[in-house]
């Protein structure tokens, strides 16, 4: 900042100026179910008012860098979710927001829900509660501004921390994003039920069964629910 009578003139890089407008106009495509939502609402509300870091909440997902999924996500719900945040233009952040996002919490033994939507979004940011406040939701924001800041420094995007699944919970059967035992099969499987959304040929449960990656994971996932053979010495 350089000063003189009558005028200040202040001196920046390009790069600098980008990362300042990327960090602060967080535009949100909401992705809300249950009670989290009305949380979120809050948020936007005047007494936290997220407006005033520059974020805004948009209806569409072509407009948004950022989700915010806030609450319970169906089985039935997820290839929806996923087609919708595969049409978000990149860069692009998700947020799980409260403990049915992010595990499923009551939910999770249910057959039609999804334990946790980290198997199949990839969350930047865990906002944990049931249901988190508005004071919550706007510091896990601040977190993710700090993480868009450090990637656009050239710091590797790290996994985000996600918070510890307790001893007598069950694990999902599905495992999760970050998971190096998760087959590549089902990654794909995911996309393609996403993506045949809304064509006429949606690809249902049976038939993803009987394609050739659905048994290929199968196997897979089959094995990985069998126990570690246990080696015993011959005396």
């Amino acid at each position: 900042m350089a000063r003189m009578p009558g005028l200040d003139v202040a001196t920046t890089t390009v790069d600098k100026l980008l990362t300042w407008g990327a960090s602060n106009s967080l535009w949100i495509f909401p992705m809300a179910t249950s009670c989290c939502g009305i949380e979120f609402m809050a948020a936007a509300a005047s007494r936290v008012d997220l407006d005033r870091m520059g974020t805004i909440v948009r209806g569409t997902p072509r407009q948004s860098d950022i989700m915010v999924v806030a609450g319970t996500i169906t089985v039935k719900m997820a290839p929806r979710v996923k087609k919708l945040w595969d049409q978000m233009p990149e860069p692009k952040w998700c947020i799980a927001m409260g403990s049915c996002a992010i595990s499923g919490d009551f939910y999770r033994d249910i057959y039609s829900v999804v334990p946790g939507i980290d198997t199949f979004l990839p969350v930047d940011v865990y906002v944990p509660g049931c249901p988190p406040n508005p004071e919550e939701l706007m510091h896990g924001l601040l977190r993710l501004q700090q993480k868009i800041m450090d990637f656009r420094a050239g710091k590797p995007r790290e996994a985000a921390e996600r918070p510890p699944t307790p001893e007598h919970m069950r694990r999902p059967s599905l495992p999760r994003l970050d998971d190096p035992s998760r087959p590549e099969e089902l990654s794909r499987l995911q996309t393609a039920s996403a993506g045949s959304l809304g064509h006429g040929t949606q690809m249902n449960l049976a038939a993803l069964r009987r394609s050739k990656d659905g048994e290929a994971l199968a196997a897979k996932l089959a094995e990985l629910k069998q126990p570690p053979v246990v080696e015993t010495k011959k005396e």
